[in-house]
């Protein structure tokens, strides 16, 4: 299979979208869906590192409000395989002066493409 197949890559910018969409409404079901539901997964977020779905879940479900909204700046998606996927960003969040990282790494299961690992972090402001 040659890097980036179209339909997959098709399939995994729509994956990123729905992300994106059930992070900034605080979607809790379809977030912990998009996540592969395995005590291997792993989420380094901005100041937390969680180990497990379970880890995952529970940060999700006790903070207030959910993440800060925030818009994309730039997106790279490349499928390596018919079973993965890496989804890069730059975010900016509302009423942030820092650009935010994002990285995502996707499996093909037999429940469909899920985040197996995923890394937030913000950059030192510039100011």
């Amino acid at each position: 299979m040659p890097l980036d197949d179209p339909t997959l890559l098709q399939q995994i910018t729509a994956l990123s979208d729905q992300y994106e969409i059930a992070l900034n409404d605080n979607d809790l079901d379809t977030l912990d869906d998009l996540f592969y539901d395995s005590e291997k997964t792993l989420r380094y977020g901005v100041g937390e590192n969680l180990y497990g779905i379970t880890a995952i879940r529970a940060f999700r479900s006790t903070r207030s409000g959910g993440s800060p909204p925030r818009h994309i700046i730039k997106r790279t998606i490349h499928v390596l395989s018919a079973e993965t996927a890496i989804v890069n960003l730059e975010f900016k969040r509302t009423h942030e002066t820092r650009i935010g990282r994002q990285s995502q790494t996707w499996i093909k299961t037999p429940k469909g493409w899920k985040i197996i690992s995923a890394h937030v972090s913000l950059m030192s402001d510039r100011s």
